[in-house]
């Protein structure tokens, strides 16, 4: 067994070469470092990204869970969270990828390093995505504005106010 830096380093290192590599090619190689660290939530999270990189959903979601109940930790198990609640959406389920996301947002943030906080603009942007797709279209606009106001160089207060005000005012009004 390899040391962690050393399968952390091959591991970025593939990634860096994803779009230069066949789809199967691509996830063949990911195998292959997953194995050497057998039932580890790092490499089957891994195994899960790589089939959903190259378009096949339906494998992603089984890895991504998998690595989780393993006890995935840190900022992988936030990755692991948005990335399965997003092969959810895409498969149908929106319903169960509002569930997840929402539990993720409620996290505090002070249980959170600064890296799976960095992440919570993606939460939002995913939960807004997963909302629309339930037919909760204000709330995903509210969402996704929210999220973008702070980011904006004017009109962070306005767009802010506004967002909120979306759940308040009935459509059309």
């Amino acid at each position: 067994m390899t040391n962690d830096h050393d399968w952390e380093t091959r591991v970025a290192a593939l990634w860096a070469r994803l779009d230069d590599l066949e789809p199967a090619d691509f996830r063949d190689r990911v195998a292959a470092l997953a194995t050497e660290r057998s039932d580890d939530a790092a490499a089957v999270f891994e195994l899960g990204a790589a089939h959903d990189s190259t378009g096949m959903p339906e494998e992603a979601v089984v890895h991504y869970q998998r690595a989780l109940d393993l006890g995935l930790t840190g900022l992988r198990r936030r990755r692991a969270v948005i990335q399965l609640a997003s092969s959810l959406r895409n498969l149908g389920r929106p319903d169960r990828s509002v569930e997840l996301l929402t539990a993720e947002r409620e996290i505090p943030a002070d249980r959170l390093d600064a890296d799976e906080q960095a992440l919570s603009g993606a939460v939002d942007a995913f939960l807004a995505l997963a909302l629309a797709d339930t037919g909760r279209d204000r709330e995903a606009a509210s969402l996704a504005l929210g999220a973008l106001a702070p980011l904006l160089p004017r009109y962070n207060r306005s767009l802010a106010h506004y967002a909120k005000d979306l759940l308040k005012t009935p459509f059309g009004s």
